[in-house]
């Protein structure tokens, strides 16, 4: 399932120099950092002791559990390589990739834009599926014509009917699925509006994610032949694949409304009025001050103007009323650094933009002539976005 990097939804984007991993890192392929995630490893558990009875009709244990953890391996082998087909595509039409993850869902691609037009967006996405199709293909075709020894024919049966399956089950038409990406490049090429493509993948990616549940709720109170059914493990396994796809698609759905509201950001509107004191004001002087100005902001200053620093609103909440007479405004305030400063005009992806490159939970907002505006505080900016 391929993923391409959306907003970050409900509050200002603050990546760090470096985000955290996901996972243990395993190499680079193509440049591309692949990690597999710590809770692969029980899943790698499960699907061994799962497999270990059918990996007994040849070979007697211990050697079953050897030939179950070598599918595990195989089979993520599978989910690896139809990762990396959306990365090597997303890459092949220059847009960056961030990272691969294998978790216990499947896997995960990390393309840091969208796809600027529908057809490059089909192709990353049908690149996943088409790649476990052509796995799928191989492995009938080597069922057919190589004279295989039990165990070999084993795990070439075992691979062909997963990859058959993973590349069917990512072909389904609802977001976050490959195959709803599918449907967005068709309504996005159709209507010429990503967003609406985007919004109608999301709603079908959950009726995609109750008719899952449904369906396992379905198979487990199915008796077979032997009076046996699905079982509970196959409910809970539905519940859980339904759930990713049903918390995939709400957030599809939030950031496309987070798009919509990113257009509407303004500094000048979420700027609070700033009150300009010296760095040696007393703090509670320099409150008492920004009361009576009704502002929401300190700025320190030097003696002749110019802004040298901003007071920080958690550490004047931090310091107890007691202790401000004590205490002055240098003291709870931090320097200007160049990007702390922003043009009163910034609106929009400029805006966001600006905030992006060095987070902060203040910015001095300045006019074109350099006199200080006021000041946007990060807690304003998530609040435009409450509600999304």
């Amino acid at each position: 399932m391929t993923q391409s990097a959306p907003p970050t939804e409900g509050r200002t984007p603050e990546p760090g120099p470096e985000r955290a991993r996901p996972g243990l890192l395993m190499g680079r392929p193509f440049g591309v950092p692949v990690y597999v995630s710590p809770s692969w490893f029980l899943v790698a558990v499960l699907i061994t002791f799962m497999f270990e009875g059918q990996a007994r009709e040849v070979v007697a244990s211990p050697g079953s559990y050897a030939v179950a953890f070598a599918y595990a391996v195989l089979l993520y082998g599978s989910v690896f390589v139809h990762e990396l087909s959306h990365a090597v595509t997303a890459r092949a039409f220059g847009l960056p990739v961030r990272s691969v993850t294998l978790h216990v869902l499947g896997g995960e691609t990390a393309i840091e834009e969208e796809a600027p037009t529908p057809g490059r967006e089909f192709l990353i996405a049908f690149a996943g599926p088409l790649t476990n199709l052509v796995l799928a293909g191989a492995g009938l075709l080597v069922h057919a014509v190589v004279p295989l020894p039990p165990v070999p024919l084993l795990l070439v049966e075992a691979l062909t009917l997963a990859n058959l399956l993973v590349g069917v089950f990512n072909l389904l038409p609802g977001l976050p699925l490959d195959g709803g990406r599918l449907v967005r490049a068709a309504v996005w090429k159709a209507t010429g509006r990503s967003r609406s493509g985007a919004i109608f993948a999301g709603w079908v990616g959950r009726g995609v994610a109750v008719a899952c549940l449904l369906a396992g709720a379905y198979l487990a109170a199915l008796p077979t032949t032997d009076g046996a059914g699905v079982g509970w493990l196959g409910l809970l396994w539905s519940a859980l694949v339904a759930s990713f796809i049903w918390v995939g698609a709400t957030q599809a759905l939030r950031a496309e409304r987070f798009r919509d509201r990113v257009p509407l950001l303004d500094a000048r509107r979420l700027a609070r009025r700033a009150t300009l004191v010296t760095a040696d004001v007393p703090l509670a002087e320099a409150i008492r001050r920004a009361h009576e100005d009704r502002s929401g902001a300190l700025v320190i200053v030097d003696h002749d103007g110019r802004p040298r620093g901003l007071v920080s609103e958690k550490s004047v909440t931090a310091t107890p009323e007691h202790r401000r007479p004590w205490l002055t405004a240098g003291d709870v305030s931090r320097g200007l650094d160049t990007d702390l400063t922003l043009p009163a005009d910034l609106a929009g992806e400029a805006l966001l933009d600006a905030l992006r490159r060095s987070p902060a939970s203040e910015y001095l907002l300045v006019e074109p002539d350099g006199r200080v505006f006021g000041v946007l505080a990060v807690a304003d900016v998530d609040r435009a976005f409450a509600g999304v």
